[in-house]
């Protein structure tokens, strides 16, 4: 008996020892997951980066809504947040452009493509649709915040002076914060990938993360203590717990007398006696100092952590009052400038000069930003007398130059060969002769709307040079034909609110790689449009041929389209077959806003595109009934007669109930008709998936 109990005795003791032990082990990982999260908390998130193509843009934003894009991945990555929002609907913005683009801001955005249109929000274009998303930010743990010029989101205020110490520099020499000697320096050509982000590397450099978890007066003493303290030590032993040990020893000693203690041992009774919240936070420091990269040490950095930060940082340069640098791009909107800034900067790839009050520039204006990629200076009072005549030439890198809204009555001459974009759009332009590309083989993007050009003075050799030239925009000006002389390698072309009135047979000779037209806002008639002018095409995927003077659906429309747009024009009648002869067949068909009857409707209007059609919108018209052939397009998913004169749906107009179940129908809109609802038969709708993506409400009461 005495055996069991001092058996069941030492196994109570046992087990009382080992939750002890299990107990003080969970709160130590508790404290140090809550000091994690703290850190992590308090580091600012990362603005947008944009990165632009021609027409595509990614944007890589923290916190938001939007899955995080690596930069260095492919598009592959699934939307699933955007895939699962329910009741998306169609609109006119999906065109012009390729199948599953859409048109944002006057931009064909590629499908898949992320673009920030306003800071602060990124939109995603899925398969036509375009969705946006506001950026949001964790909440910041420290007692003042700050939102820094260009940023979306709030950082602590002791970080601010670091971010942007570190804005214009990529830490290329350690040694001004560690002190080290030149052979005690660590490599830095490491991939930038792997580097980590600037304010992490100040944070460390100014040795403050204790300072942001909200320790207590006693505590910040101490650490302040020890760090000047350990300031006279060996820089491999900052942050260990022998060092900390003595540094509080020798707190009462001499100055000269701790450098000696540095590498002296530690006494175990006094090991003993070190209160065991500090061994907590020096096991947690030393944690997170294995989890950090160890090519970047923190405490190869670590500075007194009150150092002052100077006005003027190495590297970066001295800019104009309402300036501001961030990486390696100099902003300076609306900062009431009458001339460009004198810089000297060579790290420096971006000027934004939008909004000012320049009136010149001068042949030396750029000597001092020799590796510009990108120059905005859009916005401004700039005449061609005042752009000198090599301003440009010796910006070698130059890759986009934005120059909208000034007084340019010429394209600037001797502009870099290296340009792959050209914006002129709102200027004065009153001539493009055969000089004015010269020697841009390079150039993509090329945008000249807001003009007054016309055929009378473009030179028909002037896109000549343009070799490699895909993405065209002559809108607002005053062409009465298509330009002659487009280049061979055009895909995209805009020519809306022009004055065209015809098109040729010779207007598209040359042009086989052509891909979208937008044509809106002319004085285009069906009869003046050639039989041979683009029904050969075999790349022509979009025509926008909008508010034009059209009377009937056009006939020898090419072959290849995809997306057709007419809306606002007088169209009465849907020619049959007028859609036959297309391979694979007319996706996209928008009718709105004419003046189609039932007459001019019939089957085989829509013959050739039964099989294909997936958008069809007929809406603000004056059809009194659906028209015929809708329940047999059998790849149909968005059907708009909206707005007519419908009184009656009768059963299979719209939906086959012998084929219900491979129905692709999913969006019906018949509001503002005069339609009586309780008259519908209930296998009207068969054949949609969901009653609430039919709309009947209101109706007109007549």
């Amino acid at each position: 008996m005495k055996f069991s109990s001092l058996y069941c005795f030492f196994l109570l003791l046992i087990f009382q020892t080992d939750f002890g032990q299990n107990e003080e082990t969970s709160r130590r990982q508790r404290k140090k997951m809550y000091y994690r999260r703290l850190r992590k908390s308090s580091l600012p998130t990362h603005r947008p980066v944009r990165q632009l193509g021609i027409h595509q843009m990614k944007t890589v934003t923290a916190a938001a809504k939007l899955p995080i894009i690596n930069l260095d991945y492919s598009m592959e990555e699934k939307f699933e947040s955007f895939l699962s929002v329910p009741g998306v609907e169609s609109s006119y913005n999906v065109l012009p452009g390729k199948k599953g683009h859409c048109l944002a801001n006057g931009m064909i955005m590629y499908n898949k493509a992320v673009w920030s249109p306003e800071p602060c929000t990124t939109c995603l274009c899925l398969n036509g649709k375009v969705l946006c998303d506001e950026t949001k930010c964790h909440p910041q743990m420290c007692p003042q915040t700050i939102i820094p010029e260009g940023e979306c989101c709030p950082v602590c205020s002791d970080t601010v002076a670091s971010y942007l110490l570190l804005s214009g520099t990529a830490l290329n020499d350690r040694t001004e914060f560690s002190g080290d000697s030149s052979e005690q320096r660590e490599p830095t050509n490491l991939p930038h990938k792997q580097e980590s982000p600037p304010w992490v590397e100040m944070n460390r450099a100014l040795g403050k993360e204790e300072l942001q978890f909200g320790e207590d007066e006693e505590e910040v003493k101490q650490d302040e203590n020890r760090e000047q303290k350990k300031t006279t030590s060996r820089p491999g032993d900052w942050g260990s717990p022998s060092n900390e040990g003595q540094n509080r020893e020798g707190r009462e000693q001499r100055p000269g007398e701790e450098g000696r203690q540095a590498h002296q041992h530690r006494n175990p009774a006094r090991e003993n006696e070190e209160d065991s919240e500090d061994e907590e936070e020096d096991d947690e420091d030393e944690e997170e100092d294995e989890d950090e990269d160890e090519t970047v040490r923190g405490d190869t950095f670590r500075m007194p952590p009150r150092l002052p930060i100077p006005a003027t940082p190495r590297g970066i340069p001295s800019l104009p009052s309402r300036c501001s640098l961030s990486y390696k791009t100099i902003s300076c909107i609306s900062a009431d400038l009458t001339q460009i800034p004198p810089l000297t900067a060579p790290e420096i790839t971006s000027l934004e000069l939008i909004g000012n009050s320049i009136t010149s520039i001068p042949d030396e204006a750029f000597n001092g930003l020799p590796n510009l990629e990108r120059l905005d200076l859009s916005k401004n009072n700039i005449t061609s007398s005042g752009i000198g005549p090599k301003a440009f030439k010796f910006l070698k890198n130059l890759i986009r130059l934005n120059m909208d809204g000034n007084n340019l009555v010429t394209i600037p001459s001797e502009l870099p060969s290296t340009l792959e974009e050209l914006k002129v759009n709102e200027n004065k332009l009153q001539v493009i002769d055969e000089e004015s590309l010269s020697d841009l083989n390079q150039l993509v993007t090329l945008e000249l709307e807001g003009n007054n050009l016309s055929e009378t003075n473009v030179n028909s050799l002037a896109f000549k040079p343009l070799k490699s030239l895909s993405y065209l925009r002559l809108g607002r000006n005053k062409f009465r034909i298509i330009p002659q002389g487009l280049p061979a390698s055009i895909e995209e072309l805009y020519l809306e609110n022009n004055q065209i009135e015809e098109i040729t047979e010779i207007s598209f000779n040359h042009t086989r790689k052509i891909n979208v037209i937008g044509l809106r806002y002319n004085k285009i008639e069906e009869n003046r449009i050639a039989p041979l002018a683009w029904i050969n095409q075999e790349n022509l995927e979009s025509i926008d041929l909008s508010y034009n003077k059209l009377y009937h659906v056009p006939s020898y429309l090419p072959k290849s389209l995809l997306h057709l747009v007419l809306i606002g024009n007088q169209i009465e009648r849907i020619p049959g077959y007028v859609f036959g002869h297309m391979e694979p067949g007319l996706e996209y068909l928008y009718l709105s806003f004419n003046k189609l009857v039932d007459d001019g409707i019939d089957r085989v209007s829509f013959y050739g595109a039964y099989h294909s059609l997936r958008e069809l919108f007929l809406d603000h018209n004056e059809l009194k009934s659906i028209p015929p052939g809708v329940q047999e397009m059998k790849a149909l998913h968005f059907l708009r007669l909206n707005n007519n004169k419908i009184r009656n749906i009768l059963p299979e107009q719209i939906c086959n109930a012998e084929e219900d179940d491979d129905s692709t129908l999913e969006h019906l809109h018949l509001e503002n008709n005069y339609i009586k609802t309780r008259e519908i038969s209930s296998y009207a709708f068969s054949c949609i998936r969901s009653y609430s993506s039919i709309v009947l409400k209101p109706q007109n009461i007549k």
